[in-house]
Parts: structure tokens; sequence; C-alpha cells
């Protein structure tokens, strides 16, 4: 199911964060009670491959995202005592110290269940045990969510495993999004910050071409 266009669910989720206490946290609130735009990016499991990679770009890149009235949380369905046991890790063993966004714990599934994001396949129940099988870990792809100030979804996208994310891509969406809701102009192909944006008619998509042809 599409989140697009429509606000992002609100539910209360277990966080942690690097000095490793764990709270609640609900996605759709942050956005709207902080007035800011929010990243929300989920990844498969702690203590694997890509996974410590992005959580470095995201946290690379924290600077970028507040100076664009962003903020940034990571999320698995790993337990929060995890979460810490990985982020009180060195880099230089595959952890995630240095690490300060909060990292959403959703264990029970709830979130990533309603979101449609969890690896899961082959359903089957068993009729004489009443037992309900799977096929996959039940973990989440790569989804990533960004979110207006209001709380509605305006970027969702989903990697399989083996893919990291761009975390430019997401900066450009930001400054993308930032300069339609200030200026009203769309934005075209490749658009970046500084570059000419277009008005939303066909004659704002014609004198966009006629003068941007190569």
């Amino acid at each position: 199911m599409a989140f697009v266009g429509k606000k992002f669910p609100d539910l209360n989720v277990n966080a942690m964060n690097e000095m490793g206490d764990t709270f609640k946290l609900n996605v759709l609130e942050e956005a709207q009670n902080n007035n800011k735009k929010v990243l929300l990016f989920w990844y498969p499991k702690d203590f694997t491959f890509v996974c410590p990679t992005e959580l470095h770009a995201f946290q690379s890149a924290l600077a970028e995202f507040e100076k664009r009235n962003t903020i940034v949380i990571g999320a698995s369905c790993d337990t929060a005592e995890v979460h810490f046991a990985w982020l009180s890790t060195p880099k230089d063993n595959g952890g995630i110290e240095g690490v300060t966004y909060p990292i959403l714990a959703d264990s029970n599934r709830n979130l990533a269940s309603t979101l449609g994001i969890l690896d899961i396949s082959n359903e089957t129940y068993n009729d004489e045990t009443g037992v309900i099988t799977v096929d996959g870990d039940n973990v989440t792809y790569r989804a990533t969510y960004l979110i207006d100030e209001e709380g509605t979804v305006f970027h969702e996208g989903i990697n399989h495993m083996p893919l990291g994310r761009n975390v430019n891509e997401f900066l450009r969406l930001v400054d993308a999004y930032t300069h339609v809701q200030k200026n009203g102009e769309v934005c075209p192909a490749n658009w970046e910050e500084g570059k000419d944006a277009m008005q939303a008619n066909a004659k704002g998509t014609a004198e966009y071409l006629a003068s941007h042809s190569n």
C-alpha cells in the first residue's frame, strides 16, 4: 500500500538512543509537534553488512539534514537492547558507535506490518495445529519515507536487501520539496538546489524544455 500523499501512521514505537535510553517515539508526532520534516529509513538487521555503512552515511550527513529542518530516524525490527549493543560496538569492528539519531526498535512489527515492508511470503495456515508459517526472515526491506511538517508522506522508496541507498538523493528530494513549498514551482528531472524549476502548466513545460534543450 502506498503512503505518498497520506498521513504517516500514528503509532508509538520503542526507540533507542546513543545514551542507552529506551523511549516511545511517534514519527507522525515528531514531524507535527516540531514543525520539521522527517527522514525515516528502515534497514533489515543490526550486526549485518550493508546496514552499518548506511547508518554511518546518514550520520555523516546529519548536519546537512538538520540545516534543512529535517529529523533523521533509523528503524529495524531488532530490540532496543540489541540496538544499544550495536551502538556500543566500534565502527572498525562493524558497529555503529558514533550514531546519534534515534533508532526505532519495532520488535513487535506493528509499524513495519502497517507499512507493508516486511520480507515475508507464502503465508500458510495449518488447520490441524493452528500454526501460521511464512517464508522469509520477517525483517524489513530498505524502505525510506520522507514526511513533511504536517505528517504527510512526500516520498517513499523500497530497496531490496543488497542495495544500499544514496543519501545525497534524499537531501535532493528534501531540497526539491522545500522549493515546491516555498515557491509554488515544480521541480523537473535531475533538479538540484540552485537550478531552474518550472511553472506547473503547459507553458511552463514548453519554456523550460526550450531553454534546457541540452
